[in-house]
C-alpha cells in the first residue's frame, strides 16, 4: 500500500434482513470492487466482530483523502437497482472517514489477524495526543504481538472524534504483563477522566479486498 494513504474509509455493517451469503456476495463482488477501483484507494480488508457485538462486520480502505472528492468515487457510490435493495434491507451501514494523525509504516498486504479499534472524544484533545505520544504508544510497542498502531481524526460520519487502529497478531497480547502495565498507569487514568465518548471494538480478519 502506498505511503500516500493519508486517510481511512471505515464502514461498519450488519446484514439485518439480508441473508449472510447474499450479504457477502454483494459486498465482495459489487460494493467493495467499485471502491477499490477508484484511483487513490489503496486496497482494503474486511473483518468480522470478535467481541460478539453489533455491527458485526467492518471494512477498512486506506486511501488518499482527495480520492473521495474525485468523479471516480462519485460514480462508485451510485447504487445499482440491486444494490439499493440490499442497502434497504441492511440493519446498519455506518460510513466514517478519517484523516491520519500518525503511525509509521504501512499495513502488510495480507493484513493482521486481529484488529482493535478504540475511538475517543476527549475534553482535552491535546492532552490525549500527548499521552499517546509520550506514554501509551511507546508502551504498546513493547507488547509481544503488538504489530502497529495508526491514529486518525474523524472528518465525516458518526462516532467519537479520534480513532486508534491497533494491529495485533492474536488475542494473547491482552494476557501479557506488558499490556497490563500499558493500560494501568496514572497518566492513563488521568486521561480517562477527560473522555466523554468511547467506542472499543475487536475484529478478526475475514478477507482482503482487491
Amino acid at each position: 500500500m502506498s505511503t500516500r494513504a493519508d486517510g481511512l474509509l471505515l464502514v461498519l455493517s450488519e446484514p439485518g434482513a439480508v441473508p449472510l451469503d447474499e450479504f457477502h456476495r454483494w459486498y465482495d463482488t459489487e460494493h467493495a470492487p467499485a471502491r477499490i477501483r477508484v484511483p487513490g484507494v489503496h486496497g482494503g480488508h474486511r473483518f468480522r466482530a470478535a467481541d460478539h457485538r453489533s455491527p458485526g462486520w467492518l471494512a477498512v480502505y486506506p486511501l488518499e483523502l482527495a480520492a473521495l472528492s474525485s468523479p471516480a468515487y462519485t460514480a462508485a457510490r451510485e447504487r445499482s437497482p440491486y444494490e439499493q435493495t440490499v442497502v434497504e434491507r441492511l440493519a446498519v451501514l455506518d460510513r466514517r472517514v478519517y484523516e491520519r494523525i500518525d503511525g509509521a509504516g504501512e499495513p502488510a498486504p495480507d493484513a493482521c489477524p486481529l484488529l482493535l479499534t478504540v475511538a475517543l472524544t476527549s475534553t482535552d484533545p491535546e492532552g490525549l495526543d500527548a499521552w499517546y505520544a509520550g506514554e501509551h504508544l511507546p508502551m504498546l510497542r513493547q507488547v509481544p504481538g503488538w504489530l502497529r498502531t495508526v491514529r486518525y481524526r474523524r472528518v465525516e460520519g458518526a462516532g467519537p472524534d479520534q480513532l486508534a487502529v491497533h494491529e495485533l497478531d492474536g488475542p494473547a497480547v491482552f494476557e501479557t504483563p506488558q499490556y497490563a502495565r500499558a493500560v494501568a498507569t496514572p497518566w492513563r487514568e488521568a486521561v480517562a477522566r477527560t473522555v466523554s465518548a468511547r467506542e472499543r471494538r475487536l475484529f478478526t480478519h475475514h478477507r482482503r479486498l482487491g
